[in-house]
């Protein structure tokens, strides 16, 4: 079997790219797992714990990770004993275009005949979101046909 490589002057920017760092931060089910339940207004470990029936120190595990990279804040909201909930932060937030679009992607490749299991209601229109990716600055719908990926402020060259 023949093994096609990357160019060797592309090599270097595969090094710190977002989507590494992000990855290295949610890429594991579990992660994703819990930021879905946080998305969909879950804040209490045991809620979490019940609802994906993960392993209690898998979840403490995480959700440690989560606080500790910023995308979670923990939240007393008990006394004797002392009881803590889970927020989202703005950067826990701002992760919910990611998880809409991969809602989308399942629905639409791996749905059962009788269709997607959830489905997100439009607040502003009243109607079931089609989650779609548009540009900040035209609103036109973005593809990976409609996109180039050029050097950004934090590109290196390589050495």
């Amino acid at each position: 079997m023949k093994r096609t490589r990357r160019p060797a002057d592309l090599d270097h920017r595969f090094d710190s790219d977002s989507v590494s760092r992000t990855l290295a931060l949610i890429g594991d089910q579990w992660t994703l797992m819990i930021l879905r339940e946080e998305l969909f207004g879950v804040r209490r470990y045991g809620q979490l714990a019940r609802n994906l029936g993960i392993p209690r120190p898998t979840l403490s595990a995480r959700l440690r990770s989560m606080v500790d990279s910023g995308l979670l804040e923990r939240v007393l909201y008990a006394r004797d004993p002392d009881r803590f909930e889970y927020r989202l932060t703005d950067a826990g937030r701002e992760l919910f275009g990611a998880a809409a679009l991969l809602m989308r992607w399942g629905d639409t490749y791996l749905a059962g005949p009788a269709g997607p299991p959830i489905v997100l209601r439009h607040h502003d229109c009243g109607e079931i979101a089609a989650p779609t990716l548009v540009c900040g600055r035209c609103g036109l719908e973005m593809t990976a046909h409609n996109v180039t990926p050029e050097p950004g402020p934090g590109f290196r060259e390589p050495a």
